[in-house]
């Protein structure tokens, strides 16, 4: 089993390795399009059959070690942006084990409609160090579904792959997820990639219905070019999984007006990209990237 000695992961995680697509409190500084009542719109998850808000608000921005920028704002901040969202459209809660969030995501579901609500979480499955060790399948998504304070999870998925072996080395996992999809406890499943190598088992695996990938008009923080990487996307699409973008804007390296709306156009006009999850850590950031979003999604 290939493994991540500690001090190579929090170095790649501290870049945004395990998580959402980081703005960076950089933005917090540039200028921003003023907000008006449009909404973020729905739209299909491939053929998974879920229809699903075009944009999710992550909250995994530099998430590691059962932390992140989202889970430094409190339990309060977290609570009220996670209600900015719903009222804006983004009704798509993108969290993981790692993140530290799981809790704070609970109490923000009991502010609004679980059913009006996608939840996505990641099962970390192989060992970090000394901070992180997998636990049984059944052990995780019961700890989930408590932390969360959820009866069902809509998308949950194997977190980070980094090799092509993954449907051999966590085929108990994997038995785990699909035992669970048969009861209802979650409704699709699926994986998050950190190489392009398992990105293209994924794009052909029958197992996985939603896959996560790195993707941005500059290929920072990706598995490889925007090129390839779209690619890639296209056969997973033709194959009908459910594609999310992350690292949209770089792990917060794309920040300009002209960076984010770059990246934006070009994930979006794609064709390969269902939809997309960055953390948000105010609701400027939030409330032009839907300003954004939804411009491009009208032309």
């Amino acid at each position: 089993m290939k493994r991540i000695d500690r001090r190579k992961f929090i170095h790649k995680s501290a870049l945004g390795l395990a998580g959402t697509v980081a703005v960076g409190s950089g933005l917090a500084n540039l200028s921003f399009l003023p907000a008006s009542n449009v909404k973020i719109d729905k739209v299909f998850l491939g053929e998974t059959g879920l229809k699903v808000p075009r944009l999710a608000f992550g909250t995994g921005s530099f998430g590691y070690v059962h932390t992140s920028n989202q889970h430094k704002l409190g339990e309060k901040k977290f609570v009220q942006l996670a209600k900015h969202a719903y009222d804006r459209g983004i009704r798509f809660l993108e969290t993981a084990d790692m993140y530290g969030t799981h809790e704070f995501v609970g109490k923000a579901l009991k502010e609004m409609p679980r059913e009006k609500v996608t939840l996505l979480s990641k099962v970390m499955v192989y060992q970090h160090g000394d901070w992180y060790t997998p636990e049984p399948f059944q052990t995780s998504i019961d700890r989930f579904r408590k932390e969360l304070d959820t009866d069902y999870i809509d998308i949950l998925l194997l977190h980070c792959m980094v090799n092509t072996e993954w449907p051999d080395e966590y085929k108990r996992y994997m038995d785990g997820f699909s035992e669970a999809k048969e009861k209802g406890i979650i409704k699709k499943i699926g994986l998050s990639c950190h190489d392009l190598g398992a990105l293209k088992v994924a794009a052909e695996s029958p197992w996985a219905d939603v896959i996560q990938a790195r993707i941005n008009h500059e290929g920072i923080r990706m598995d490889g070019s925007p090129t390839e990487i779209m690619e890639v996307l296209k056969t997973a699409k033709d194959n009908g999984k459910g594609i999310i973008g992350m690292k949209i804007f770089g792990c917060g390296k794309l920040i300009t007006e002209e960076q984010r709306q770059q990246s934006l156009n070009f994930v979006m006009k794609s064709g390969n990209v269902d939809c997309m999850t960055i953390g948000f850590e105010n609701t400027e950031q939030m409330d032009d990237a839907i300003e954004r979003i939804m411009g491009l999604a009208n032309l």
